[in-house]
């Protein structure tokens, strides 16, 4: 009987009622908490998970630095913890993994085991076509595997094993691939091993349950099992998700209750008729329904578990069989080195050529098969099993997994190398609904990307660039800016394509979310919302998904904006959780996807990144710097400060003007949004009180015509536009050159607003009109302390520019005063200007606009 149900037998028989004693054991009383007894095993059993889990996580703080996924981590603690390493030491074993506990820990690591498994059969769906590397990489390693399969025998094998299921067991250890989750989803590459992995798979389980001594009557009662699961049972639970609504609100208690019942009656029934567990848990997953994202949900609510608990413990259970030191002759080494070559030779070499026939490039070829030589877990299953049945001696087990062991390490390296980040072939992001409006003329806001993170933020910045209502008489619009002309404005050409970002992370769930992104846009919660929000307010909204890692979420904005020519980029800060008085309280993020993973105390030790790092608001700044730095239009970040006293009513803008390329935008950009009627605003120009500046002549009132005053936004040209800027946007020292630059384009646009005039009728002109409503000023003041106190807080939005000014020692006393510390970060993401605003507790909301291509060099 196989070995699942022997442990549990063995249990029950062991397992005495527990005697009322007067006596209580414990720590006070000297008892030794490791002692095990059967009326008590828990103790011993909690003392061995944290000792699993614990070198686990110190492994994985260094593996982590050489890009190694956690299951080499988990793989090699299990090793080290077993008569490798730890066992060496006199009473490790004894007193932490006596034999008699072992039932216990393997009774657990078996359910966590087929749960693992009952994940797999989730993963996969019938879109999952295979290719010819799923053939390929199956065919050629199960050769070499056989063919090595004769001299090991003759070896290492006891002659009562049926050289026939050692034969098949080797192939099969060749054979299986377990994807490491290196985050190439998005890529061409990504889309083709994830196909012919899932392929490799459901191969590699059906020629795993043919080499474990089962007669072909057993084989036949499990297929007919499997047809009967996946065809009347599969359409009863498709039925009953859909009666109890999981397909639309996530299971109901009732419906996981029924999953998990049909998962370990799937498990028991192959279990007893001579088949592993597993077998049952994975025929369990792949009939639970997929639809309404109900296999990604069961996965979210089981995967946490699993990974740190249960997978762990069965690592161990494979580390205390695996014995390195048995590797004690020239003869074993040769084998293990001969098993090493074959099997990456078999996986590399056939996966390669057939992706290179398929049409990939040799790079992109020859990183297929890197992905598809790891072993990872999934091979030291088939091993486990191999020597459960009896197939494998000890020696021939640890040969194998230091293989296994050997073949994960290497992928990482080897994908680094073959296809580095800057020679990966995206595909699109996925969507595109709605009718979107095409660019005609570089520079008009008649298309913006609009980044979906926090559905208030993003409704309240989307509402300051709706167009006005349709007038018969006069239409005005909200679509230019300064190089565009009043006829563009006239025409309700404005769209916004809504993208919506999700982190692919490690977690399983995060790959699932990849590979039914194409379903997942029609379902997703806040693409509906906005979709809706741009249907009542009659704006043409176009919806797309994409599910990228963490580092390339930035590279994903600026690449969609460029692929849409779209002419501005919306970005939300999100709100924090509850309101302080710092800067990463009041423009923190409120959710958790955009963050890079959670936070570990013990990565001070190995120099990691501190606490405030890796916090949510430096997390997310981050971000908005790299969409800063990397995007090929402008930006516009909407911060939202949470407070909603002043919500209700015709918004009133402020605006403080300073200088610079970013705040000539800026400046352009509110004359724009006063087109709307609705719109008035506030532009106080900010000079300081004690500034020593070269007298500049007043230019004359300029009177300009109506026909003048179309084109008035359309002759100016930014300053120096050929580059980027740095990453975070810090100007440099300003020679005197590029100052006079500057001070002059900063002159000419005040002046081009705050003192036109209009004759011959140009007062009817859409611009006379947005000027009229514009209120501007002059202030002269001693630093941001001054800055920070105009009457900001009476309108909503404020609005200001990234460029930073000079101030560090006023910011610093600034922050200091209102007892805001470490915000150098966020300084450097939305400037000093917002960060003296945000600081002084400024109530309005804010709009940082950085324009596109602004150098001062």
């Amino acid at each position: 009987m196989p070995t699942s149900s022997d442990a549990t037998i063995q249990l029950f028989k062991i397992h005495p009622k527990r005697e009322a004693t007067g006596e209580v054991g414990g720590l006070l009383t000297g008892t030794d908490p490791t002692a095990f007894t059967t009326s008590d095993p828990l103790r011993l059993w909690i003392i061995q998970v944290a000792v699993i889990i614990m070198m686990a996580q110190l492994l994985s703080l260094g593996l982590r630095r050489m890009k190694q996924p956690k299951v080499i981590a988990e793989v090699l603690g299990g090793i080290l913890l077993g008569p490798t390493a730890f066992g060496r030491i006199p009473g490790f074993t004894d007193h932490i993994f006596p034999a008699v506990s072992l039932p216990y820990l393997s009774l657990v690591a078996n359910i966590g085991l087929c749960l693992f498994l009952f994940l797999v059969g989730l993963e996969i769906r019938r879109k999952h076509y295979q290719t010819q590397c799923t053939y390929v990489g199956i065919a050629l390693p199960f050769g070499l595997g056989t063919a090595l399969s004769v001299p090991l025998y003759h070896h290492f094998i006891d002659s009562s094993v049926h050289f026939t299921y050692f034969m098949l067991f080797t192939g099969v250890a060749y054979s299986i691939t377990r994807l490491p989750k290196l985050k190439l989803l998005d890529t061409n590459v990504g889309i083709i091993v994830l196909s012919a992995g899932v392929g490799n798979d459901v191969v590699g389980w059906t020629l795993l349950a043919l080499s474990v001594r089962s007669p072909l009557w057993i084989l036949l009662i499990c297929v007919a099992f499997t047809v009967f699961l996946l065809w009347p049972v599969k359409w009863v639970m498709l039925w009953l998700a859909r009666k109890t609504g999981s397909t639309e609100n996530g299971p109901t208690m009732f419906y996981m209750t029924t999953v998990m019942i049909l998962l370990w009656a799937c498990a028991f029934f192959t279990d007893s008729v001579g088949v592993n567990a597993i077998f049952g848990a994975f025929l369990a997953g792949i009939i639970v329904p997929r639809e309404g994202g109900l296999a990604i949900t069961l996965t979210e609510k089981l995967e946490d578990m699993v990974s740190i608990v249960f997978l762990p413990l069965y690592f161990t259970l494979s580390g205390l069989n695996t014995d390195l030191g048995l590797l004690d002759n020239g003869i074993t080494w040769a084998f293990t080195i001969a098993i090493i070559c074959l099997s990456f030779s078999g996986k590399f070499g056939g996966c390669t050529i057939a992706a290179k026939l398929s049409g990939s490039s040799w790079r992109e070829a020859s990183t297929i098969g890197s992905l598809m030589s790891c072993k990872g877990l999934v091979e030291l299953i088939v091993l486990n099993v191999g020597l459960e049945a009896g197939i494998l001696s000890q020696r021939v087990f640890s040969m194998f997994v230091l293989e296994a062991l050997t073949l994960t390490f290497l992928t990482t390296p080897l994908v680094t190398a073959l296809y580095p980040p800057e020679r990966r072939v995206r595909v699109g992001n996925l969507g595109a609904t709605g009718t979107p409006a095409i660019s005609e003329e570089n520079g008009d806001f008649d298309k913006d990307s609009t980044i979906l993170d926090h559905i208030p933020g993003v409704m309240a910045v989307t509402q300051l660039i709706l167009p006005p209502p349709s007038n018969p008489s006069s239409v005005t619009s909200t679509t230019t800016v300064a190089d565009s002309t009043i006829e563009r404005i006239n025409r309700l050409d404005v769209s916004v394509d809504a993208l919506r970002l999700i982190e692919l992370s490690d977690r399983t769930s995060a790959v699932m979310k990849s590979s039914v992104a194409d379903t997942l846009i029609h379902t997703d919660p806040l693409l509906g919302i906005y979709h809706m929000f741009g249907k009542l307010n009659d704006l043409p909204v176009s919806t797309s998904l994409s599910v990228v890692p963490y580092d390339d979420l930035a590279y994903s904005v600026a690449d969609h904006a460029k692929r849409h020519a779209s002419q501005l980029v919306l970005l939300p800060w999100l709100p924090p959780a509850a309101h302080s008085n710092t800067v990463d309280s009041e423009v923190g993020v409120g959710t958790p996807k955009l963050g890079k993973g959670d936070y570990n105390p013990f990565e001070a030790f190995f120099g990691g990144v501190s606490r405030t790092d890796n916090s949510a608001s430096a997390t997310h700044s981050h971000f908005v710097r790299g969409v800063f730095a990397e995007s090929p239009t402008d930006v516009a970040l909407y911060i939202d400060t949470g407070d909603r006293s002043g919500a209700g009513g015709y918004p009133h803008i402020f605006f403080p003007f300073f200088g610079g390329p970013d705040d000539r935008l800026a400046l352009e950009f509110v004359v724009q949004l006063c087109l709307n009627p609705r719109m008035t605003a506030t532009v106080v120009r900010m000079v300081k009180r004690d500034a020593e500046v070269d007298p500049v002549e007043r230019p004359s009132t300029a009177h300009v015509d109506g026909n003048a005053g179309v084109a008035a936004l359309s002759n100016f040209e930014h300053t120096a536009n050929s580059t980027n800027g740095p990453p975070d946007t810090i100007y440099g020292q300003l020679t005197t050159q590029t100052r006079l630059q500057s001070e002059t384009a900063d002159n000419i646009t005040w002046s081009k607003y705050a003192y036109a005039t209009f004759d011959n009728g140009g007062s009817s002109s859409p611009l006379c009109s947005a000027l009229s409503r514009i209120q501007f000023s002059d202030l002269r003041a001693s630093g941001l302390h001054e800055d920070a106190q105009t009457p900001a807080h009476r309108c909503r939005p404020l609005e200001t520019a990234r460029q930073r000014e000079t101030t560090d020692a006023e910011l610093k006393q600034l922050l200091e005063e209102h007892r805001s510390v470490g915000q150098e970060v966020v300084r450097k993401t939305v400037g000093d200007v917002a960060t003296a605003m945000v600081v002084a507790g400024s109530a309005s909301a804010m709009v940082v606009l950085q324009a596109a291509g602004v150098s001062l060099e």
